[in-house]
C-alpha cells in the first residue's frame, strides 16, 4: 500500500511565528500545507483570511491545501486563488450551488475539493465526483483542533474509495480530524490517500516534526 500524503494543519502551529512553522514542516517532510479557513459562522471558530495565506506563500514551494469553511463561499474564491492557494476545498452546505463553486475554482486554474462533514452522506458527491480532484472526509465536526476521531467515517471513506475505483477516477481522498498513527492506519486502510494532522504533527516542537510526520506516513 502506498504511503499517504501528509498535510500538516497550521491550525495547530504557533501563530506568533507562522512563517517559521511553515518552513519547519516543509523541511520535516510535509507533502502539502493544510490551511484551515473558518469564518465563525459556518463553523464555530474564526481563523485566517487571504492576507495570511499570501504572507505565508513565499515561505514554501509546497502546495497550499486550503480548506474553506466559509459561507457564502463564492465571493472569496478569487481572493484565495490570488493569495496562493493551490487547491481549494468547499462544503456542499456552504453555498447554494456547489457545482458552480467547483467550476469557479477550476476556472481559476486551481484544484478543487469537496468536504463532507461527519453527518453529510457520501451521496452528496452524486453528480460532482467526476468534477473534483479531492474529497475531504471530516472525521471530526469542523471548527476546532484536537478532537477525537469519529470512527463511523471509515465506512464513508470506503464507500467513496469504492466508487472512485469503480468509475476509474483520479480523485484523492483526504481525511481530517483526530489523526494520529493509529487512526491514520485505519483511514489509509479504508482508502485515504492524504491525511491532515495538526496536533499529531506539531506536538513536541520543530525538532519533533520530522519524526511525527514519519510516524503518520508509516501508517500506509
Amino acid at each position: 500500500m502506498a504511503h499517504p500524503l501528509i498535510a500538516p494543519s497550521i491550525l495547530s502551529a504557533d501563530f506568533a511565528k507562522l512563517g517559521e512553522e511553515v518552513r519547519a514542516i516543509d523541511q520535516a517532510g510535509a507533502d502539502w500545507i493544510h490551511i484551515d479557513v473558518m469564518d465563525g459562522h459556518f463553523v464555530p471558530n474564526l481563523t485566517i483570511g487571504p492576507a495570511v495565506v499570501k504572507a505565508l506563500r513565499p515561505h514554501t514551494q509546497k502546495p497550499f491545501d486550503v480548506h474553506l469553511m466559509i459561507s457564502p463561499i463564492d465571493p472569496f474564491l478569487d481572493d484565495f486563488a490570488e493569495a496562493g492557494a493551490d487547491r481549494m476545498t468547499v462544503h456542499p452546505e456552504a453555498g447554494p450551488h456547489v457545482h458552480r463553486s467547483i467550476q469557479r475554482i477550476k476556472g481559476l486554474g486551481k484544484k478543487a475539493g469537496v468536504s463532507l462533514n461527519p453527518a453529510t452522506p457520501a451521496k452528496a458527491l452524486d453528480y460532482i465526483l467526476d468534477e473534483v480532484d479531492l474529497v475531504l472526509v471530516m472525521s471530526v465536526n469542523p471548527g476546532f483542533g484536537g478532537q477525537k476521531f469519529i470512527s463511523s467515517q471509515l465506512k464513508k471513506i470506503e464507500a467513496i474509495a469504492n466508487r472512485i475505483a469503480k468509475e476509474n477516477l483520479e480523485v484523492i481522498i483526504e481525511v481530517d480530524g483526530g489523526i494520529d498513527p493509529d487512526t491514520a492506519a485505519q483511514a489509509v486502510n479504508a482508502g485515504a490517500g492524504a491525511l491532515v494532522a495538526g496536533t499529531a504533527v506539531f506536538r513536541g516542537g520543530p525538532s519533533a516534526y520530522a519524526d511525527n510526520i514519519r510516524a503518520l506516513r508509516g501508517a500506509g
